[in-house]
């Protein structure tokens, strides 16, 4: 019996990196504007429904930027290492599940630091080389950054007014400071859910 559940677990935890596969092809294809004839149909009819639930989700767009497919990813991925810890165990604990769960909610938060930390960066670069800033690309890097780097200078400085250039170093600082030390923090308590007896 323990052969079959790991052998059910691990026939779905393919068939779940399979379908992710999928998605991550229909995302590149629709960068790229379409006209991939049948392929992009057969694409679109098979992920669209699972994708169409993530866009519904207003929160996950920050401005012309729309992080929907990668947190239909991120879903995927946590049912995807839950059937593989299920087919390497043929059982599994709580402690075990809690600590995946808190992996990948995790790696979801560390995803969107990084990510803010490099609009940071792309803004400073842009700062730096004086580039036009009113062109679509660079409102779109502003109505990211600029958000980001108020409310982390609020934090830091509170109602002192600092210039532009030491507001975004500070908050591309305190960003990578909160990835770098977010996981190994994650790391450790994981490790200590990991160990639970039950």
């Amino acid at each position: 019996m323990e052969v079959i559940m790991r052998a059910v677990f691990g026939i779905l935890g393919t068939l779940c990196s399979v379908y992710s596969l999928l998605i991550f092809v229909r995302i590149i294809f629709s960068w790229f504007g379409g006209g991939y004839g049948k392929i992009e149909e057969f694409l679109s009819r098979i992920t669209d429904p699972y994708l169409n639930w993530f866009r519904r989700l207003t929160f996950l767009r920050i401005g012309r930027i729309d992080f929907s497919p990668v947190a239909a990813l991120i879903v995927l991925s946590l049912f995807n290492q839950i059937l593989f810890s299920l087919a390497a165990a043929a059982a599994l604990k709580i402690g075990h599940i809690l600590s995946i769960l808190l992996r990948i909610v995790w790696s979801s938060v560390s995803f969107f630091i990084i990510a803010l930390a490099i609009v940071l960066a792309i803004r400073l670069f842009g700062y730096l080389t004086r580039q036009n800033t009113f062109s679509r690309f660079w409102q779109t890097i502003d109505s990211i950054s600029k958000p980001v780097n108020y409310r982390i200078n609020r934090i830091i400085f509170g109602k002192r007014i600092v210039n532009f250039l030491t507001g975004i170093l500070v908050s591309i600082g305190i960003l990578i400071l909160l990835a770098f030390l977010g996981r190994y923090a994650i790391n450790f308590l994981a490790s200590l859910l990991d160990k639970m007896p039950f």
